[in-house]
């Protein structure tokens, strides 16, 4: 398992937690793989109740690693790591709970469309540069987003890239509750811990019944997979990614 990716136990609280503070959490395919794996663990363990996702203080995820995705832009591998992740993370069974503190972004994002609970500190920033990157929305945004938050504010985090402050995450409805950063992880164990105490049966059909058809979400990550690579290997991708690179340096 990658060394960026810790994932321990608390009880019947599995936590998954992202460990590349150099690199403000950027996700490598490495890290993809190992969410994966630690989810399916999860789901098959029944001394597992509930997920957690947690980063680091001042960025949750910066999105993935462009260097990986240059890779794949250049080969022929179709990056089936991350899309383990996204089906791992989609059909969950369990309830999943993240919080957040800095940055937040694409994927870093996305991911809070699958959670159940999320938690963030007032200095968070939710932003989604797709289309910036000459790219689609991915994780099947762009059918959850419209449903949680409506159409024209869906389209100004997918579409126009409109970062969200936490206030207005949480108007949105892509936050659950703001905490203060020295009391983030309190919150979020805090919530776990409540969930796990439940009875897993019940909790786990009342989650199934509030998130409704699950092949509608399946169908879209894989509709919006396709797209998605179809983009990343164009020629405006290409340009959009150098002009990227050489603004970074």
């Amino acid at each position: 398992m990658s060394d960026h990716i810790l994932v321990e136990r608390t009880e019947a609280v599995q936590v998954i937690r992202l460990n590349r503070p150099d690199k403000k959490n950027a996700i490598t395919r490495a890290m993809y793989d190992a969410m994966a794996k630690a989810l399916r663990e999860g789901e098959a363990d029944d001394a597992v109740r509930v997920h957690v996702f947690l980063g680091s203080p001042g960025a949750f995820s910066s999105g993935n690693d462009l260097q990986d995705f240059l890779a794949i832009a250049m080969g022929g591998d179709h990056g089936d790591d991350v899309w383990d992740f996204l089906i791992a993370l989609a059909t969950a069974t369990k309830p999943v709970v993240s919080g957040v503190d800095g940055l937040a972004i694409g994927i870093g994002t996305t991911i809070h469309l699958h959670c159940d609970m999320t938690f963030a500190t007032p200095g968070s920033l939710f932003r989604t540069p797709f289309t910036d990157l000459a790219l689609v929305p991915e994780a099947a945004s762009s059918l959850l987003a419209p449903r949680i938050m409506g159409h024209q504010r869906a389209f100004a985090l997918l579409g126009m890239g409109e970062g969200f402050t936490a206030e207005q995450a949480l108007d949105a409805g892509l936050i659950w509750q703001i905490v203060e950063r020295d009391h983030l992880e309190d919150e979020v164990m805090a919530a776990a811990g409540a969930l796990e105490k439940k009875p897993p049966k019940a909790l786990q059909l009342a989650k199934k019944l509030m998130k409704g058809d699950q092949e509608q979400v399946l169908a879209r990550l894989r509709e919006e997979g396709e797209l998605f690579l179809q983009q990343l290997k164009s020629d405006e991708a290409r340009e959009a990614f150098t002009a990227f690179m050489a603004r970074k340096k």
